[in-house]
Parts: structure tokens; sequence; C-alpha cells
């Protein structure tokens, strides 16, 4: 093989002879094939092709260039590189000031990578030649004119081509010569120019390559259309300007600058740069040409000039990225919130679903729950998480569809709905949107907001959502919608379906411990102008604050009273009756904040026969409620009291004929008239407070059984369930709820149904930390846990086959 090798830094290029060596010094290339017959300008900036450059210009100046199969990969190994290159000489070096090299290769013969026979400090590779396999045809007189004529059409479209290369080709008569300098000259994937260089056969190559310059001499074509369209458009655009900016110099020199165009041409300029979608563009431009041709002192000026700043005012284009790092995104949350780990999962989960498949919709969540459970908070939290912009609204108390879709034009005083509005507030189109108290919507004659919803929550159809002041379609599906309520019977059936609803329950005292501990009392103490240095609260403290001034679900009430505790410390330091640190203990909590305001009376409520401790769920949360029977001579009627609803009452009534069915099953301790000889009064205390639903059936039932029995039922336990006439407990809802309020009230045992045993599996560590669950199928198993001493009817023909499970089994 012979290689014209050049002196380095000279300027004549010297022919030498000479062979391939049996090791090959091995060149990497990225993004780049070189070919034989060419020459090649090269940066070196890896250590390891540096030192390869150094060492062959030392000797005799050859090495191998074969290309790597990935562009990406900075350090290639053997298995990352072609296996077909080719040899070369190293024709010219210059060292750069900033260590790197830039070398001139001339490129010699095709060589095949046999064997690497030494990897370190390079690559070093046993080669052999591949030379070309030319037979001379007509086919390939054609294919050689043919390759001339397209690729000289294609120097004389693209910049990047010099004229000079056409008389290049004018002189060369070898069709390979001919076709690795147009491979080597072309700019196209390094797949194509490897394929070319693979391809021995100088006719398939021709071949070959004459496909690939048709294909890119379309593409050229197809480009230079479409510069020449968007040239004649710019010409266009810019005569206008030109034209303008002449008409508004003229007015300006006499004197006569238009306030009207003045104010049309910033609309313009505005709408312009709004990035909007062609309908809205083709509306903005029909209302800018109505406004450019309305005088002044029309009515409709006004009009339309705030609809057109409501158009540009929407985010149509302006998106914020998200932040899919799912690591940090869990320490946001963490940050922000204690414990709530499954709504916490839950947008972990849309991060890593949006990761793998950026083009998935947003989803849209329903956080249900008591006040003060933090479910506004949430929503501030996810948008940080996410990297997104929040904005809340609030429709509690809207009656009017209007609110939500927006009025029309034909309207004085029209506006967008609040969707629309928060948009534009939150400045782009994919915001955390959270729709607060949203089953508190009404509806009247104005219309229904909670149908309007449907659109806004539907992912089918909010992808054009039609404002009525806009009247245009707007995009919701990258929004992502967080809604909060606090119960979900009043929303509608049709709404609460197009979301996913997540239960937040209320806080046991660890957690709001715990949430007091790393929120409240440092946001409480920031907020009073106080410091750490000189405020410290003790768990002592905390939890005396929990258990005797709160009796809440969430931590609202909780924060409000360490507030008002460092509000009276901070009156000590302004007013200089304190210079050192104030430790705030469970002493130190009675006297700044009073005497307790909440007692468990349980064990004094349930000392007397007749009374049993019920658990109730509420909207805020679950509650403690007693229910009192007592009896005087009468012909046995039942009178029941407390502001009971129809269900309550229903239920009150059931338990009431269960017992005096099953009166005999109790034997001597209940005399055969008793029934007939007593009118029976059942209460439920708190009259002023409105009472309903079934579960409170077992709670009667026991009430009255302990009256006629006159044994106590045991203070320590509270019972929850539905009963029927046949003495079955039913399943309850709630119970995570009524257990939290169980554990408020200082109760460690509750009663609940059997079919509700699985709920179990949802409850925190500690709300079973010190509790005992029983289950019960029956109204006997209630009866014999529930009062002191049990029944003599469990040992009757009902409790026969029941083993009764340990009680210490379902303790955790």
């Amino acid at each position: 093989m012979s290689i014209s090798i050049a002196p380095v830094g000279g300027t004549q290029e010297a022919p030498i002879e000479g062979t391939l060596p049996e090791g090959l010094p091995v060149l990497p290339l990225k993004e780049t094939v070189t070919f034989p017959d060419t020459l090649t300008p090269l940066a070196i900036g890896q250590e390891r092709s540096i030192q390869l450059v150094n060492d062959v210009l030392g000797g005799n100046r050859m090495l191998a260039m074969v290309a790597s199969k990935d562009g990406d990969i900075e350090t290639p190994g053997p298995d990352d590189l072609y296996r077909v290159g080719v040899a070369g000489a190293v024709a010219r070096m210059l060292k750069v000031p900033d260590g790197t090299l830039r070398i001139l290769v001339q490129g010699a013969q095709r060589v095949r990578i046999d064997e690497f026979v030494a990897e370190q400090p390079y690559l070093v590779a046993g080669v052999t030649e591949l030379p070309d396999v030319l037979k001379q045809s007509a086919e390939l007189e054609a294919l050689t004119r043919n390759v001339q004529n397209t690729f000289g059409q294609i120097i004389r479209q693209v910049p990047y081509l010099p004229e000079e290369l056409s008389m290049a080709l004018a002189n060369v008569d070898d069709p390979a010569e001919l076709g690795h300098m147009i491979a080597g000259a072309l700019r196209i994937k390094v797949e194509d120019k490897q394929a070319l260089l693979e391809e021995r056969d100088v006719g398939r190559r021709l071949r070959r390559l004459s496909e690939i310059l048709a294909r890119e001499l379309d593409l050229i074509s197809v480009g230079a259309r479409i510069q020449t369209e968007v040239q004649e458009g710019m010409e266009k655009n810019q005569r206008e300007y030109f034209l303008r900016q002449q008409m508004k110099a003229i007015q300006e020199e006499l004197g006569e600058v238009d306030e009207a165009q003045a104010e049309a041409q910033e609309l313009r300029e505005q709408v312009e740069a709004a990035g909007l979608p062609e309908h809205a563009r083709k509306q903005a431009e029909r209302e800018l040409s109505r406004f450019e041709r309305m005088p002044p002192q029309s009515a409709e000026h006004g009009v339309i000039r705030s609809y057109l700043e409501w158009i540009v005012a929407v985010p149509w284009s302006k998106a914020t990225e998200d932040r899919l790092d799912l690591k940090d995104a869990r320490e946001v949350l963490d940050r922000d919130h204690f414990d709530i780990d499954k709504v916490k999962d839950r947008i972990l989960e849309f991060l890593a679903v949006r990761k793998l498949n950026p083009e998935v919709g947003s989803s849209i969540l329903c956080f249900v729950g008591p006040p003060g459970v933090g479910k506004t908070s949430l929503g501030r939290s996810i948008a940080a998480a996410m990297g997104r912009n929040f904005e809340r609204i609030s429709v509690g108390g809207v009656r009017d569809e209007s609110e939500i879709r927006g009025h029309r034009r034909t309207y004085v005083g029209a506006m967008p709905g609040t969707i629309i509005r928060a948009l534009r507030d939150a400045e782009s189109n994919n915001p955390v949107l959270m729709i607060d108290e949203i089953d508190k919507m009404g509806s009247d004659f104005r219309g229904d907001p909670a149908s309007a919803m449907l659109e806004v929550l539907d992912p089918e159809q909010n992808t054009a959502f039609r404002d009525h002041y806009l009247d245009l379609s707007v995009d919701l599906s990258h929004v992502m919608f967080v809604t909060t309520a606090n119960q979900l019977e009043p929303i509608p059936g049709p709404l609460r379906d197009r979301m996913e609803v997540i239960q937040l329950a209320g806080y046991t005292e660890e957690e709001k411990l715990q949430i007091a501990l790393r929120y409240l009392v440092p946001r409480q103490i920031e907020r009073n102008g106080l410091r750490p240095t000189r405020i410290e609260f003790t768990e002592d403290a905390l939890r005396l604050i929990i258990d005797a001034y709160t009796r809440e679900a969430g931590v609202r009430n909780l924060e409000r009273e360490i507030g008002a505790v460092c509000r009276k410390v901070a009156r000590e330091y302004a007013e200089g009756t304190r210079k050192r640190k104030r430790t705030i203990r469970a002493k130190t909590v009675t006297e700044l904040l009073g005497r307790r305001r909440f007692l468990s009376d349980v064990r004094r409520r349930t000392s007397d026969a007749g009374v049993a401790t019920g658990l109730a769920w509420t909207p805020v949360g679950g509650d403690v409620l007693f229910v009192e029977a007592t009896a005087f001579p009468g012909d046995g009627e039942l009178q029941i009291t407390g502001q009971l609803g129809d269900v309550m009452r229903e239920s009150a009534a059931a338990a009431f004929s269960y017992v005096k069915a099953n009166a005999a099953r109790w034997g001597a301790e209940v005399p055969d008239d008793w029934f007939t000889s007593h009118d029976v009064h059942v209460h439920v205390p708190a009259g002023a407070i409105p009472k309903d639903g079934p579960s409170a059936g077992v709670t009667m039932a026991s009430a009255l059984v302990s009256l006629v029995t006159q044994r106590a039922v045991r203070s320590d336990t509270a019972m929850t369930g539905e009963l029927t006439l046949t003495g079955q407990v039913l399943p309850i809802g709630g119970l995570k709820e009524k257990a939290l309020a169980a554990q408020r009230a200082g109760i460690t045992r509750v009663i609940a149904p059997k079919l509700n045993e699985s709920d179990l599996d949802d409850f925190p560590p500690h709300l079973l930390e010190g509790m005992e669950f029983v289950f019960a199928e029956h109204v006997d198993r209630v009866l014999h846990e529930a009062l002191e001493g049990g029944v003599t009817a469990l040992a009757g023909r009902r409790s026969a086959g029941r083993s009764r499970e340990p009680l210490a089994a379902r303790s955790r």
C-alpha cells in the first residue's frame, strides 16, 4: 500500500511507500466517517487520543480511523466501534492553547479490524486491507455520470459545499475515488456513510450513493420551497410594517398623532406576541379590525378592548416544565406535611407516569376530610413538588352557573368565569388549580354550577372548554385539578364520578403532636416575632393543649391555641418583663390559657345503668355520643328525644323491639311483666344538634339491656353498628374517624361490626397502640362485651357454636 505523507507543519506532501504494520493504533471517531483518498480535519480532545497522536507522530504517523456506533459514549471500547474503517497518516498537526489538537489526516485504504491487541493506553488492532472491487461496464459509467450531475445540482443549492468542489469532481476519473469524495462531503447520517464505506463493490456503492443523492436533492428542493414561502410572508409583513412606520412618522411630523391608532397598534403588538392558537388568532384579528374602524366614542369601543385584553391575557402557549425528580418531590411533600402517605404516593405515581409518558393527561383529585386536616395546603405542596404554578378558587356558596362559565358579552360588565380568571392569574396553561369547597355549591333559577363543572373536570371534554365570555375553545387538559370537600354526599353523582376521591381522616394524638412540633410551633414562633432561643414547648405541654384545650379532627384550633401562648410570651418580651428563655410546660399552659376546656366525662356518665357510649361520624370528623334510657310505670310505650332523624328513630324502635322480644332470654334478671308495666324513654343528649343514621342501633340496644338488667356499661368501651330485628350487626362507615374520636375521649375499647374488621388495615400503627377492637356479628356478643359482667343470654342457644375470639388477638 502506498501512502502520501506530509511532514508535520510542512506545506508539501512527499510520497512515502509503506505497508500496514501488524498493530495499528485505532482512533475512534464520533459522529463522522472518513473515506479513502480524502483529507479529513479532526479535533482531538481526549487524553488517550492526544497520546495516540503524539506516539504516531513519533513513529510512522499511521493510524486507523473507525467510527463509533453511539456518538454519546465518551470513551468507546472495542464493542462500541464498527469493524470497518480507514487507514491513514497524520499529514499536519496544530496545538491549540486549550490543550487540544487539530490534525489533518490523509485517508489511504479501507481496512477491517481483525482483533484488538491492546486497549491501554489506547486501542491497538490488527487490520486487513479491503481493496475495492471494480468491474468496468456501461452501467458503471452511467452511474458515475449520474452521481456527478446530481451532486453538481446539490452543490449549487446548498451553502456548505464550495463551488470549487465542482471543479475537483470534473478532474476525477476514478469511479471509486469519486464515490469517496462525494460521500465524505455530504452531511448525511453516520449509518449511511458507514454503509457506503463498507461496500467494496464500486458499482453497488455508486448505486446506493445515487439513491442518497436523489433523496437529499428532494429534501433540498422542499426546503427551498418552504424558505421561499416564508420569505414571501416575511417580505409582506415587513412591507406592512414599513408602511405603518412611515405613516406614523408622517403623522408625528405633522403633529397629527392619532391616539386611537396608537391604542390599536398596541393591542395588535400584544396579539402578535401572545402566541395564540389559530382559532383564537383569527377571532382576535376580526375583533381588532372592528376596533380599528370604530370611533372611540362608541359604546362598543371599550367592550372590544376589554375582550382583546382578556384574549391576550390567557396563557395559551405558556407552560412550566414539570419537575420529574421523584426524590425531590418526596422531600417537598414530606417537608410540608406529616404522614398522609396515601396522598403522597398518589402524587409520586402521577409524576412517575408522566416521566415515562409525557403525553399523559393530568389527574383530577378530590380530597375529602374534616376541616383542618391540610386539604388546601396539600394543593400548594403538590404544585411545589411538581414545579408548577398554583392557583386556588373557592366555589363554596356559588349558585350561579356564570361564575364558572362567565357571562356573555351582551351583558354590561361581563367578564370570564373563575376558571379562565384563574388561568390568567396562574400565568401558565398547566398549573395546579385547586377548587375549594366543591361540596358546598348550590343551584337556583340562575343555573346549576355543578353541571358546569362537569365539562371542566371531564378529561374527555375539557380539551375544548368554552367560556361564554371568550366564546373560544380553551384547552384545560394540561391543568391538574385538585378539589376539596368535607363530605361526598352533597356532590352530585356525575361530578363525583369524574374525580379520584382520596379520603383524609382526622389526626391521632400522636400525629397532632408531631405536626405541632414540626410545623405549627415553628410557624407560630416566627409569626409572633419570637425566636427558638426565646420560647420552647415541651411535649407534655403540647399533649395537654391537644387533650384539654382542643377537640377536633384537624389541627386548626391547635395552631390557634399555640399562637395564643406565643402571643402572651411575646407580650412579656415586649414589656421587658422577661429576659430569659421561656419553656412552656404543662403547668405553664394552664397559667397562660386558663382552665381546661374539655374534660373526659365518659366514666361519670356511664356509671349508671341505662347509659351506653356510642360513636358517630360527622362532616368535621368522628364524635362520641351517649344514649340514655330510663323507665317509669306505664303501659309499655317508647318515647324518643334528642332531635333524632327518621333513620335514627327507626333504629331506636328496632332496638326496643329486639330487647322486648328477647326479654325472656335473660331469665331471672328481667321480670315477666317488666315491658308491660313500664314506659321507656330513650334520649340522646346535645338536643340542639340534629342526629341521624343507623349506626347507633347496637348502642341503643346496649343501653336498653343495661336498663332492664341494671348492669352498667363498661366505661372504657364505645360501640357502633347497625342492628336488625334478628340481632344481626351490620357494617357501618367511617370506622377510622370514630376510632379517632374514641381515642380523643380516652376510650380504649371499641366494639364494631365483624364485616368492618378489614378497615383496620388502613389504620396507622399509633392508632392501634393502646386500643382494643372487638368485632361482633350478633348483638349478643356486643352485650357480653359491653355490660359489666356480661349477660346470661350468651350462655343460651344463640351463643352456641360461636367461639369467642380472644380479645388480645384484635389488640394492636
